[in-house]
């Protein structure tokens, strides 16, 4: 009997470097393995010098990060990957595009969060993310597309999340709490039944701190698809992760 042939994860990593530190503890974590040989292999290629998705998004005279990441996911192909992760989610702006250009499937961490959500039945979801994921509406267009209402922070509230994903995570800095406690009780006042963290940088904050019921990482959603597609067991407390 032939066996399946082995998978090797890609990671276009860097969109920033804790974050991917963040996306490999959570595929560590998530495999139900007892041995260092039961968990994925993977090829990491970290290169923080990617031009800022949201900076380019906002603005597209400035230099676009796609050449770059295009570069990396054609060197992940050559050497082998079978499945691509981006940890970024602004970066899944582009990734009709990376797809176009590689043979190798990517895994897209923004249809697989809004799988994850219909699957457990939720109906209206709350989005944090950055100012290039909300104003590109790419968790907004895929909630709207399997029936789920998105729920959206006021712009003052939207300024806050930007002003603690730039100026205190991505600085490494300590993180306001009260910037993130003020637009995730707007959403749930909103009536948001489950809340996404869209942004890598957010899932750093939940790591550190108690963000309580109706939490959905869509970090961690993308490490365990990450964990299924490369045919390793998940552990059982993984299977939902709406908190």
């Amino acid at each position: 009997m032939n066996e399946p042939p082995k998978q090797i994860l890609g990671v276009i990593g860097g969109l920033g470097p804790a974050a991917t530190a963040r996306f490999l503890e959570l595929t560590a974590q998530m495999t139900d393995a007892k041995t260092d040989q039961g968990h994925l292999d993977m090829l990491i290629y970290s290169f923080p010098e990617i031009p800022d998705r949201t900076a380019y998004i906002l603005d597209p005279t400035l230099e676009s990060p796609l050449p770059a990441m295009l570069r990396i996911a054609q060197a992940l192909t050559c050497q082998g990957a079978t499945q691509i992760a981006i940890p970024c989610f602004t970066a899944h702006y582009f990734i009709d595009a990376l797809q176009a250009a590689v043979p190798v499937p990517f895994i897209h961490g923004i249809l697989e969060t809004v799988r994850h959500l219909q699957e457990n039945g939720i109906t209206r979801a709350g989005i944090l993310a950055t100012d290039g994921t909300i104003r590109t509406g790419l968790f907004a267009n895929a909630l709207k597309e399997a029936g789920i209402e998105a729920v959206l922070p006021s712009p003052e509230r939207q300024q806050g999340i930007m002003h603690l994903i730039y100026q205190n995570i991505k600085a490494g800095l300590p993180p306001e709490m009260e910037r993130f406690t003020a637009a995730w009780e707007e959403l749930r006042g909103a009536g948001a039944q489950a809340v996404i963290l869209g942004c890598t940088e957010l899932s750093l904050l939940k790591r550190n701190h108690p963000l309580g019921p109706g939490c959905l990482d869509a970090m961690e959603v993308l490490a365990r698809e990450s964990v299924l597609r490369c045919g390793k067991p998940l552990k059982p407390e993984y299977h939902c992760l709406i908190t």
